[in-house]
Formats: structure tokens, C-alpha cells, sequence
């Protein structure tokens, strides 16, 4: 929010995350439309250093893998600023992003990235396979859970799939998440929590298989899937896909037990984290946050952290500076800040860049600042 809003009314809405005892598709309620969420988006991928190397390295193993060249498609949904696609434009690979947020399409445009601002569904698959033809290589990174219609969006993706062409999608895996206490990412812009059992029943019922799966460091732990039509007998599924599978059902991702106790974790962590603030605050320490993420804002409010607790946070995109973060009214600066403050910690809420941000921000240990993680549990970094 902006510093004209401060004095404005604000609405929260509930945060119940329900289980479905028979697909085990965890949901959310939908409170705020997709329009409502990203038509005007502020997230950029690329001022994430670490995940721009990660997708200029996929970007050299698709290719490969999939012996792809200038004669191939590849469509990106939810392509964002142009972060991923830029790789295979370099590579003089025929690509185009598909990006429901205006202003994110218009940067991705200004940055040599074909990008189309619209929602993906079957209708939408339906007028790009007329004007466009088929693709060979579909991408989705996180994208998979911010969508309402899940259905809708894989049989999208069946429509605009060329007959010998491959999906590959990269969602937070759900078994992390409640392993590693991770409620965090437990928000409105994220309509579900997707296990490699449910994913695999969702794609095969749109005529999708998925034959291979890679787990992957990013956001706490992420699947990057592979899919290609159940028709096309090309790729018979790995014995990664076997082994995964089994490894979900022994964890209990199928059993309502399983997200009971992850419940009793998350209230843990509440209460430790509370504590940790009012103790710096009544010894006269100071603490200020690292990052404006969606997750943050999910800790903040959950906690009742206000600006007493965290002075302000800072983030390296511009569109998030100068503004407040919604409920916890905590201001957002430039990292520069920090500098100037000179906290006694810092809280990192992007917690899965936490190798990155405490690189970039070494040089608070000159005046004897550290850092301060709450995910998996509260931990201050010596």
C-alpha cells in the first residue's frame, strides 16, 4: 500500500487452507479474484540473482534434452518481466511469454521479450494454437498454484501442446512445506498446495502424463515435472516418478493426520518468534526485515507483527520501495537503509534466499549485526 492508503480502512480475509480427503488437493478459499491479484503485479523475477542462474541453466538442459532449435516453439506462462525467456532468445530460440499482469508484460516487452498480457485457460490455448500453432516446449515456474482453475489450466495446456512436445511446470512441493514448517507460503495469491500424487491424477485426467520429476533447492524445495500427452509414447516414465510417489504416500501426504500436526508446528513457531522480537525490544535492540514478499506478509500478520517489532523492511525492486506492507503497515525502503540504521538484526522473510541475502548483506557484521531466519524454526545466524 502507499502512504496516501495509511489512513484508509483495510480488509483482511480468512486464511483457511482446506484438504480434500480424496483427491488431497490442498485449496484455499477464493477471497480475491485472480483480476484483483495480478492485472497490477509488483513481483520481478529478475532481481533474484540465484534464480536467474537457475533458469539460465535449465535453459541449456531443456534444450539439450529436448534437442530444441529455431525451428521449436516455446511458451512461457506467467513469463513475468522476461526473466526466463530472455536465455532462449539469446539462444535464438523462437519464443513468447504469457503474462497476465499489464505492467510485467509491458518490461518484458521493453526488454525484447514477445509477451501476451492475458489469463491462460482453454480459450485462451484455444486462439493461441490458431494464431501461434502448437508448441514444443510449455514452462511454468510457479505459476501452478496461483491459479484458481487448476483444470482449466492443465487443459489448456493439452490444447496448445504439440503432439510430440513437452510441459514442464516447477511448483513448491507440498511435502517440503509441511516437513519444513512452511506456512508461510500459505497466501491468497496461491490457490493451492500441490503433492506429485495430486498433480499426477490432475494432468492425467486432461489426457497428460507426467514421465519424469527433478527435486529442486528453489523456495524451500520445489518439483520441476515433465509432461507430455499420455497419447505420445516417447518418454515412458522414469523410475524418479516411482520412487516419489512412494516416498509421498509413506510421508502421509495422503492421510488428514498429516496436516493436523503440521498445524501445532506453525502455532510453535508464532509463539517463538513473538518472543524473540519483544526480547530484543525491552533490551533495546533494534530489528528490521529483508524483503517484501508475499510469504512476509503471511508471517507478519499471522505473528501481529507491527512496526514496533521491525522498524521497516528494504527490497531491491523499485516498485516495491517507498510503499507499506498491507496489514503490518511496515514500511519498504531500499537496502541502502540498512546501512544507515545499522540494526542489531536483520529478518530475512525471503527465507529461501537466505545464502543470497546474507552475501549481499555481509557487511553488517562490521558493527556486530546478524541475522535472523523463522522458517523452520526461529534461528539466529551467527
Amino acid at each position: 500500500m502507499h502512504a496516501e492508503e495509511l489512513n484508509a480502512p483495510e480488509t483482511f480475509f480468512p486464511l483457511h487452507a482446506f484438504v480434500c480427503h480424496s483427491c488431497f488437493l490442498v485449496q484455499l478459499g477464493e477471497y480475491a479474484s485472480p483480476g484483483e491479484i495480478f492485472s497490477d503485479y509488483h513481483y520481478l523475477s529478475s532481481y533474484s540473482d540465484t534464480w536467474l542462474v537457475h533458469c539460465e541453466r535449465y535453459t541449456q538442459n531443456i534444450i539439450d534434452r529436448l534437442g530444441l532449435d529455431g525451428q521449436s516453439s516455446v511458451v512461457e506462462l506467467a513469463s513475468n518481466d522476461g526473466y526466463l525467456l530472455q536465455y532462449f532468445v539469446q539462444r535464438k530460440i523462437p519464443a513468447y511469454g504469457v503474462e497476465p499482469a499489464e505492467n510485467v508484460a509491458e518490461i518484458a516487452r521493453q526488454n525484447g521479450i514477445d509477451t501476451v498480457a492475458v489469463f491462460f485457460g482453454v480459450e485462451t490455448a484455444q486462439q493461441l494454437l490458431a494464431e501461434r500453432g502448437p508448441a514444443d516446449l510449455i514452462i511454468g515456474n510457479n505459476v501452478l498454484a496461483h491459479v484458481p482453475d487448476i483444470n482449466d489450466f492443465v487443459a489448456g495446456m493439452a490444447v496448445l501442446l504439440g503432439p510430440e512436445g513437452t510441459i514442464t511446470m516447477e511448483f513448491p512441493h507440498l511435502m517440503r512445506l509441511v516437513e519444513e514448517n512452511q506456512f508461510d507460503t500459505i497466501y491468497h495469491e496461491h490457490f493451492s498446495y500441490l503433492s506429485f500424487s495430486t498433480v499426477e491424477k490432475i494432468f492425467a485426467a486432461h489426457g497428460l502424463t507426467l514421465y519424469d520429476v527433478e527435486e529442486l533447492p528453489t523456495h524451500g524445495g520445489s518439483l520441476r515435472i515433465y509432461a507430455n500427452h499420455t497419447a505420445s509414447p516417447q518418454n515412458p516414465p522414469t523410475l524418479a516418478v516411482q520412487t516419489l510417489r512412494q516416498r509421498e504416500l509413506e510421508a502421509g501426504v495422503q492421510d488428514l493426520a498429516y496436516y493436523g500436526e503440521f498445524s501445532q508446528r506453525v502455532e510453535k513457531i508464532r509463539r517463538d518468534l513473538l518472543s524473540f522480537l519483544i526480547e530484543a525490544k525491552n533490551t533495546g535492540k533494534t530489528v528490521v526485515g529483508y524483503g517484501a514478499p508475499g510469504k512476509g506478509n503471511t508471517m507478519l500478520n499471522y505473528c501481529g507483527i507491527r512496526a514496533d517489532l521491525v522498524q521497516f523492511t528494504v527490497d531491491r525492486n523499485p516498485l516495491k520501495q517507498g510503499t507499506f506492507l498491507p496489514g503490518s503497515r511496515i514500511p519498504v525502503l531500499a537496502p541502502e537503509s540498512i546501512e544507515v540504521a545499522k540494526p542489531d538484526y536483520v529478518l530475512i522473510l525471503p527465507w529461501n534466499l537466505k545464502d543470497e541475502i546474507t552475501q549481499q548483506l555481509e557487511g553488517i557484521r562490521q558493527w556486530g549485526g546478524r541475522f535472523v531466519t523463522a522458517i523452520p524454526d526461529v534461528t539466529v545466524i551467527d
